[in-house]
């Protein structure tokens, strides 16, 4: 079922939106002179920690406001969250907040998101000069902010170097390339039994996180004016041959309905973002390096996300005033330790670092700080959910040991082209 389609048609957004507004709440009164209000914010994180600093931060506004009685974080699970948060939308049931990720382009679009411009800005003290520009484009529409973009985490690649230890490999991080990433992979497996890499969240789902890889052959999923599929593209190809064989040859990458996770020592290698790193525990000695080169030199990939108010929620203007506490410079200080924030004046190794458990200044500064300028963000475009069908359906394809790559390529062009000149 494609829901997001079906939610963002203009009629079915006008009845979503009009449905939820008659909604009855537990609160009385509107604006600033209600009370008893209970906010609610999607977010698909589970981690303790996470959420532990967020009720802190919520906890600290509710003091300062007796109007909220509640503010409640429900965690979503990541592979089912933009269908399930577009789902309580078009129910009448949509949160006051939301994180969002490559769901943005239609919220935005649709008008289910509240502007957030002048409110940031009308805050004191909370400097919406100091935010990058590079880091609001994704989430701005005709000089309108609709979603702060708390997290702005270039991807990088974890190493069990006890696993590399155990097979006898070394790498050299200032000349690692995907084939290295590749062949070490291959002899941990062949060694150990674990995996050799694996790219966090992929598990033959979720289809864009595979522009880890495919971003250092020069590919891309289309054209910079999003009308035109490019998977068929010769760098596409590549990139996809290089997958196919660690899967299917060398054995370097776990294949479909295997699991491995790197955080519980089952692989050498993971590609994932810097908020990853507090599933960390001490259980086997790791590094953390920028992503591998591959043909085209060295790269960087972004993985954004942000949090915005939903017009069809029923706190709005407390849903967008907590939104402004809780990104303030001293909260956007505290939740830099998982999520690298969008100010210039916190965008430093040892900023990132002060409050983080388990990455070094060092790191910060090398896997996120020094990435940031050259990155380019994962795969975004209107119609998130139908795309991602038909192209995960498309892939599936792909992950044969005979699968005919140029062909299941151009198929994915055939799948998702219609839906790009819409």
């Amino acid at each position: 079922m494609n829901t997001a389609r079906k939610l963002f048609g203009a009629v079915a957004l006008t009845t979503a939106l009009a449905l939820t507004s008659a909604c009855g709440t537990s609160s009385t009164g509107t604006g600033a002179n209600a009370t008893g209000v209970k906010l609610r914010m999607t977010v698909w994180t589970s981690n303790e920690d996470q959420l532990k600093l967020f009720d802190t931060i919520a906890a600290a506004y509710r003091a300062r406001h007796p109007e909220v009685s509640s503010i409640t974080f429900e965690s979503l699970p990541f592979a089912d969250y933009n269908t399930t948060l577009t789902t309580q939308i078009a129910g009448g049931n949509a949160p006051d907040l939301a994180w969002m990720g490559d769901l943005s382009r239609d919220l935005i679009a649709s008008g289910a998101l509240v502007g957030l411009t002048g409110k940031l800005k009308a805050t004191d003290g909370w400097n919406y000069d100091d935010l990058l520009d590079s880091a609001t484009k994704e989430f701005s529409r005709d000089g309108t902010l609709y979603a702060y973009p708390f997290s702005n985490s270039p991807f990088a690649l974890y190493v069990n170097t006890d696993l590399l230890a155990a097979a006898g490999q070394k790498i050299d991080p200032k000349t690692l390339t995907w084939d290295q990433v590749a062949a070490a992979g291959a002899a941990v497996h062949a060694k150990t039994g674990k995996a050799g890499f694996v790219i966090r969240d992929f598990d033959y789902k979720s289809w864009n996180t595979l522009a880890t890889v495919w971003t250092g052959f020069g590919a891309a999923a289309w054209s910079p004016d999003g009308k035109t599929c490019t998977f068929a593209s010769p760098e596409m190809q590549q990139a996809f041959t290089f997958l196919h064989n660690a899967v299917f040859k060398t054995q370097a990458m776990p294949g479909p309905g295997t699991k491995a996770d790197f955080f519980a020592g089952d692989a050498a290698f993971t590609v994932a973002q810097v908020s990853r790193a507090s599933l960390l525990d001490g259980k086997f000695t790791f590094a953390l390096h920028p992503l591998p080169a591959g043909p085209i030199g060295r790269y960087a990939v972004l993985g954004q996300a942000g949090v915005g108010v939903l017009a069809g929620g029923k706190h709005k203007e407390q849903a967008a005033d907590f939104l402004a506490y809780l990104t303030k410079p001293a909260n956007a200080e505290k939740l830099a330790q998982f999520f690298p924030p969008p100010r210039k004046s916190l965008l430093t190794g040892a900023k990132l670092a002060a409050n983080n458990k388990v990455l070094s200044a060092a790191q910060m500064q090398e896997v996120v700080v020094d990435q940031l300028p050259k990155a380019v963000t994962l795969p975004n475009h209107t119609s998130p959910a139908e795309i991602a069908q038909k192209a995960t359906t498309a892939l599936d394809a792909m992950w044969k040991a005979d699968a005919d790559i140029p062909a299941v390529l151009t198929s994915v062009c055939a799948a998702i082209d219609p839906i790009l000149t819409k």
